[in-house]
């Protein structure tokens, strides 16, 4: 059985490299960590979203009152799971598992879509009668970018289509992002956690019609977002933070290139065109290389506990050229 609840901070540790979570490395940047650090004097009241919701808004060209904040992209699918009833629901794999595993601990029903090939999407391998319909995209962990008319294509009335796009960021300019346009039964996770360096904090989003966010909003305890966390969410939505967060996907994707490219170069299979900020890479006896890399130092995700992957597959995160080269040379001693 696939354990869906294992995540690339089970890999790290020990003083290993960590290439196994999807993380930006130095971060929080320096005027972030000091906005939430003056947070701190206001921990005494109560929180108040309200401005940190009006900056989602604003940043995506959005209602107020299609905007939930919620403590990381994690919390939203569990709620999305409390709140809905679905008749037939299907998560598109492989894929970040919480949605599968949120819905499975509510006690729906999950049918597994798996996608092929170099996993783009094919909207109709979707049932067609699917009332629930959950995608990543970009994917976690294929880092492959669906265009945004085949996942709007999902859409159809009578059925809601959740799309993941934590990653979305790890993208110039957004071209396929859903957030802004949120076609009619679309709903948009958001989170802030990979580009900004905030697992710890717990900062995300939800952006849906405003019938569902009352919904949603309903199910969610009191007060669920912090005070530094809403002080992260409204820094980090503000123009200059969002140009920062676009000018950082254009350099990191240069590297992961780079990166691709010498994996591909010893034959290794890498998914093609990635676009997030990992790669998703096909070798003989991955946990094996995983095993051994850990000996030399260094942590990659294991690709197995991904339904639609196996043993042969491992997810490797995009850091910087020195880190890459070592990463590098440590496979080249192990004849990879």
């Amino acid at each position: 059985m696939i354990d869906l609840r294992h995540h690339g901070d089970s890999e790290v540790g020990g003083g290993l490299i960590d290439f196994a979570v999807n993380v930006r490395t130095g971060t929080p940047p320096a005027w972030l960590a000091e906005r939430i650090r003056a947070s701190v004097a206001d921990l005494a009241a109560y929180p108040d979203p309200s401005a940190a919701r009006a900056a989602v808004a604003a940043r995506h060209g959005r209602a107020v009152g299609e905007v939930l904040l919620t403590a990381g992209a994690a919390e939203a699918f569990v709620l999305l799971a409390r709140v809905v009833a679905p008749r037939r629901a299907v998560v598109v794999h492989p894929q970040f598992t919480e949605p599968e595993a949120a819905l499975r601990a509510a006690g729906h029903a999950v049918e597994r879509v798996v996608l092929g090939g170099d996993f783009a999407l094919d909207p109709s391998a979707v049932p067609d009668d699917a009332d629930l319909v959950m995608l990543g995209n970009p994917t976690n962990p294929t880092s492959v970018l669906h265009p945004a008319e085949a996942v709007a294509a999902l859409a159809r009335p009578g059925r809601l289509v959740v799309v993941d796009e934590a990653f979305m960021d790890c993208v110039p300019g957004e071209p396929a992002s859903l957030a802004g346009r949120l076609p009619a039964g679309v709903a948009v996770i958001r989170s802030l956690t990979k580009t900004w360096g905030l697992a710890g904090l717990r900062a995300g989003y939800v952006l849906a019609e405003p019938g569902l966010i009352g919904r949603l909003a309903e199910a969610q305890p009191l007060w669920a977002v912090s005070t530094p966390a809403l002080a992260a969410i409204e820094a980090c939505c503000a123009p200059d933070a969002v140009a920062e967060a676009d000018a950082w996907a254009a350099a990191m994707g240069a590297e992961r290139d780079r990166l691709a490219a010498a994996l591909t170069g010893r034959g290794l299979h890498v998914v093609p065109r990635p676009a997030a900020s990992f790669l998703c890479v096909r070798l003989p006896d991955a946990l094996g290389v995983r095993a051994l890399l850990r000996q030399r130092g260094y942590a990659v995700r294991r690709g197995d506990t991904f339904p639609g992957l196996g043993p042969d597959w491992l997810r490797i995160a995009v850091r910087d050229a020195a880190a890459h080269d070592g990463l590098l040379k440590a496979l080249a001693d192990l004849g990879v």
